[in-house]
């Protein structure tokens, strides 16, 4: 199950996302019928795993992962869909910038967790660590990583290409979403001091406390003053009207890159001497070359995917078929040795048997058991080939070889009738 940016809005992704994933996840794997379970949350999704024998058990275990969220923001995926979706968020393919880097560790921390949290199976874990393999190969040998793509980065890549980013103060105007990224594209740049500006002084002071450099928050009516301190600004707010007018900006010494719409910054201040004003035009110029980019790139990542995708599944189909198969050859060699132990016990009461009867009568239960589960094991593997998982886990029920098979003899009636023969 997942809630994400495609679908969700930020407050539905925060209202799904549990305030401790390893409890969530724990959660999870207590209820009926659930032998795995992985949680993954980041900013932008949301997201729970479950191994069930029955999607009716995993329908209901899901079923209040996310109560809060209406159904249009949830995504439910079976088994082959919710594998390839997995894939994807490793690979950057489903994240808000595409190709982004952050989520492959946070996959990472998550598939950890739940080997921690002892939630992790051998379903589950196969499927992350192929996802994490997925990600990474397609960051190594494709281009869906390189470039600036987020508005927040290209902004702060534009206003280094003009001003020293180096032990410089900045200032970013808004504490949403581009705001966020300007926030941490800067602090990345190496600015000495941070200014967060914003009109919900609380959700400042969040962006500030969230980046790895000396950051204060301010509200967004000091904003003027605080242009005076910076020599580069990223303004982001969902404003009206103009947060820096011209008047606010005249003598002030700053390269300004406004990516809000409508304007934060009046035009009119890019005639003033000292201050530099870019829109979200120039902006735009700066990041189509990577965005073609990197949409070329996501196009040799599906490829990618679409091949480990196949992989995994004819891994775990025959992963699952050959289970089916050891129990029933495990049940079956428990029989046969019973049986054999019962036959040869009798031929020694009738008289002396020697060494190459014995290997004759053993040769014989060998034989018999290898044809009776030749049929069973051929059908077995083609409905693995198929997907007919009902028939591998009818087998597997059947030929449980953890239950002790049961040791009946042959009705009295029966015994007599042979003995007499």
């Amino acid at each position: 199950m997942s809630v994400s940016h495609a679908l969700a809005t930020v407050e539905e992704v925060e209202s799904a996302a549990p305030d401790d994933e390893s409890a969530a996840a724990q959660r999870l794997a207590a209820r009926p019928g659930v032998s795995e379970s992985v949680v993954l949350a980041t900013c932008n999704r949301a997201e729970a795993y479950v191994v069930t024998d029955s999607a009716a058990d995993g329908k209901d275990a899901l079923s209040d992962f996310a109560p809060e969220v209406r159904e249009g923001a949830v995504t439910r995926l079976e088994h082959e869909d919710a594998i390839r979706h997995l894939m994807r968020v490793a690979s950057g393919l489903e994240s808000l910038v595409l190709g982004e880097d952050q989520i492959i560790g946070q996959v990472k921390d998550a598939l950890e967790r739940a080997r921690e949290d002892g939630t992790l199976g051998p379903v589950l874990e196969e499927a992350l660590l192929k996802a994490v393999h997925v990600g990474e190969r397609a960051r190594t040998e494709t281009a869906i990583n390189e470039g600036t793509v987020s508005m927040g980065s290209a902004a702060v890549e534009l206003a280094g290409r003009e001003a020293d980013l180096d032990d410089a103060t900045a200032l970013v105007l808004g504490a949403g979403e581009m705001g966020t990224l300007a926030a941490r594209a800067f602090a990345g740049a190496g600015v000495d001091e941070l200014l967060v500006a914003n009109r919900t002084l609380p959700n400042a002071e969040h962006v500030a406390e969230d980046v790895s450099v000396d950051a204060e928050a301010v509200p967004i009516h000091e904003a003027a003053a605080a242009v005076r301190e910076a020599s580069v600004v990223v303004a982001a707010t969902g404003a009206d009207e103009p947060v820096l007018t011209a008047e606010a900006l005249d003598g002030a010494e700053a390269v300004c890159v406004d990516i809000a719409r409508p304007r934060d910054i009046d035009p009119a201040a890019d005639a003033l001497d000292g201050v530099v004003v870019h829109d979200i035009d120039d902006l735009e110029r700066v990041t189509e070359t990577a965005h073609e980019n990197r949409r070329a790139a996501a196009r040799e990542v599906e490829a990618m995917i679409d091949r480990e995708h196949d992989r995994l599944l004819s891994s775990f189909k025959r992963s699952r078929a050959d289970e089916a198969i050891r129990g029933m050859y495990e049940g079956a060699e428990r029989m046969k040795a019973r049986e054999l132990d019962r036959a040869l016990t009798k031929l020694e009461a009738q008289g002396d048997l020697n060494d190459d009867q014995r290997e004759t009568v053993e040769a014989l239960a060998d034989s018999l058991v290898s044809q009776l589960l030749a049929p069973p094991t051929e059908s077995l593997r083609e409905a693995a080939g198929e997907d007919d998982w009902t028939t591998i886990q009818t087998a597997m029920e059947l030929f449980d070889p953890r239950s002790d098979a049961v040791d009946v003899d042959p009705p009295a009636d029966a015994a007599d009738e042979r003995a007499g023969e």
